[in-house]
């Protein structure tokens, strides 16, 4: 049986160049029982399902909530054909709440029980405990085990999100921002990711206070929509066990496919004082996630047997919504940027990056 968390690590390299390590990890706290969630998609596709979205959920949120940050550290817009580029880093933290969840309250079937000698009911997230006891679980077949696997450990509780954007200024106080990186393969065991993004900003102190009265008030003030897509693909290669027999089937369309999007509407008000920019922005987010298991999978249905099923789990939720606050500063040092912002709430995040521009 192969050793490998296919399922949660696809989802995890998307954010983080480490993520083949947290595998190689959990591969080894497990090397004594089955093969995590391969086993565990060869028991039954809806109770993969219920364990896959409650480990990953603080991913999904913290990433949701990275997808929406960094956009703005300014309300000032820039002139005709002036640009920005920069490069930052979002941080979002889990709360103590979403670090764990206890797999008997989930709505698992019977088909998979916690086995009666389990140190734990309490599975980590992947925002959870990397070091610490994880329930065994034991894949049912008319009361005798078929098999039994580990839950992984959690990874990494500060959920990263990298972005790269260019901002130009067009016409009537107002720029446009894009984000964007072409589907690359980032390695044969990684997959494939993609990024497309844009956002739009105006200023509106010159809608009703153009000329004298813009320089009497002293701060600037605009609105801001922005939209940002992250896609994800990944094959897979889960195998029927050794010495199982059951309907053929072409097992080579396996995959992975997931979709990450976010939209944050936003008001900002920044004013400058020579190099020093500070800004507070009140918006509304929301972010959403798609991540299916497409292909034909063997399931365990009894012991030396297995069934087929097609596209085994198919996640879609709206992971992020509501109201968001943003305070922070942008240092201009002739063409070079610094830029840094907090959001407080549920999932507190942080932001910093680095541009140029004029």
């Amino acid at each position: 049986m192969k050793k490998i968390y296919p399922l949660i690590t696809a989802v995890i390299l998307i954010i983080t160049v480490s993520l083949a390590n947290a595998q190689n990890n959990n591969n080894n706290n497990n090397s004594n029982n089955g093969s995590g969630f391969d086993q565990l998609i060869k028991s039954s596709p809806a109770d993969a399902t219920l364990l896959i979205r409650s480990f990953a959920e603080p991913l999904f949120k913290g990433f949701g909530i990275g997808l929406n940050s960094g956009w703005n550290n300014t309300a000032k817009t820039k002139k005709l054909l002036h640009f920005d580029l920069r490069i930052s880093a979002n941080v979002a933290q889990a709360p103590i709440s979403a670090q764990s969840f206890d797999v008997t309250q989930i709505g698992l079937s019977n088909h998979l029980q916690v086995d009666p000698t389990s140190p734990t009911n309490i599975a980590p997230t992947f925002a959870g405990d990397k070091n610490g006891a994880t329930p065994l679980m034991d894949i049912k077949d008319n009361g005798s085990t078929v098999g039994s696997f580990n839950m992984p450990n959690g990874v990494i509780k500060y959920i990263p999100a990298p972005n790269i954007q260019l901002t130009i200024g067009i016409v009537q106080n107002t720029d446009i921002t894009i984000r964007t990186v072409p589907t690359i393969n980032i390695g044969s065991n990684s997959g494939s990711v993609g990024m497309i993004g844009f956002g739009i900003k105006h200023d509106i102190i010159q809608d009703f206070a153009g000329g004298i009265g813009k320089k009497i008030i002293p701060f600037d003030l605009a609105i801001a929509l922005n939209y940002n897509r992250i896609n994800y693909s990944k094959g897979l290669n889960v195998q029927p066990d050794q010495g199982t027999t059951g309907n053929q089937a072409d097992f080579s369309n396996q995959q992975i496919k997931g979709d990450f999007s976010g939209t944050f509407v936003q008001a900002i008000i920044s004013k400058k004082l020579l190099f020093f920019t500070p800004f507070l922005s009140v918006g509304y987010q929301s972010s959403n996630t798609v991540f299916n298991v497409l292909g034909n999978y063997p399931i365990t249905t009894s012991a030396g047997h297995y069934s087929v099923v097609t596209d085994p789990v198919q996640i879609s939720e709206n992971s992020v919504s509501g109201f968001r606050t943003d305070l922070g500063f942008q240092l201009t040092l002739g063409f070079f940027r610094i830029y840094a912002s907090y959001s407080p709430g549920s999932y507190q995040s942080a932001n910093a990056g680095i541009g140029f521009g004029f």
